[in-house]
């Protein structure tokens, strides 16, 4: 009898088969809309002005299973003053199997949250619509770039998969 792969699936990794990523959950861990001066704010003229954060926290959840959670959080002011405040936690569980530290350390740090990214930034336009504002939509990051940036700033001490949280992917 002949192993079956369906739409390109493999069986998870073995010693001789080699390493193997998957995805064994993804939910949104914590959300947050706030308009604090409504309604008020819908008649403001001015330019707003958006700042964006991002953070990202990996934590071991079994042998070979890691929850990242990515958080996004965008700001929105024009005068100085709060227009509104969204905050997703977006995460997920991981299976990694096989992969020596270093490379862990890069799929955490860079692939598991493009996996995630996705979803934080239809959560975080729909929440923004939902608010009475405009649609906005987020556009993409480089993780590659900000984990090699971070890399660079924890100089090579910690690795992802070893930390209990990390911030700022």
């Amino acid at each position: 009898m002949s192993e079956e792969n369906l739409n390109g699936a493999t069986a998870p990794a073995d010693a001789a088969t080699g390493p193997a990523f998957t995805v064994e959950k993804i939910y949104v861990k914590d959300v947050s809309f706030e308009v604090p001066n409504a309604p008020a704010v819908f008649a403001e003229a001015a330019q707003p002005q958006l700042q964006l954060n991002l953070s990202q926290n990996v934590q071991r959840v079994g042998e070979n299973a890691f929850e990242v959670v990515l958080g996004v959080t965008l700001t929105c002011t024009a005068n100085d003053k709060p227009m509104y405040l969204a905050e997703v936690k977006q995460a997920g569980v991981f299976g990694l199997i096989g992969f020596d530290a270093q490379t862990l350390d890069a799929m955490l740090g860079t692939h598991c949250p493009n996996v995630l990214y996705p979803y934080a930034r239809q959560l975080v336009s729909d929440l923004i619509q939902a608010g009475g504002f405009p649609p906005f939509f987020l556009q993409p990051i480089n993780f590659d770039a900000l984990y090699a940036e971070g890399l660079r700033q924890r100089g090579q001490g910690e690795s992802l998969a070893d930390a209990e949280t990390v911030g700022n992917a």
